[in-house]
């Protein structure tokens, strides 16, 4: 489904199967709760680094991983 935002269009099919397998994949780490809630912070990193030119749900996948495992800095 392509779903159009001011200017760009963005499928959201790739970004919901790669927030699937980075969830699916944190969830089995421990990182997520064990729960059907979406979690927005994951999101959000999905959604920008589609934005940012990623369109392969693997790669996007995996560099939300890293990039949510990342540690934060405050």
């Amino acid at each position: 489904m392509l779903v159009e935002r001011g200017v760009r269009v963005m499928n959201m099919g790739v970004v919901g199967d790669a927030y699937a397998i980075a969830a699916n994949y944190l969830r089995r780490k421990g990182a997520l709760p064990d729960n059907l809630i979406t979690d927005e912070r994951l999101l959000g990193i999905v959604v920008q680094l589609f934005r940012s030119g990623e369109v392969n749900k693997l790669r996007l996948a995996n560099k939300a991983i890293a990039e949510f495992e990342a540690p934060q800095i405050a």
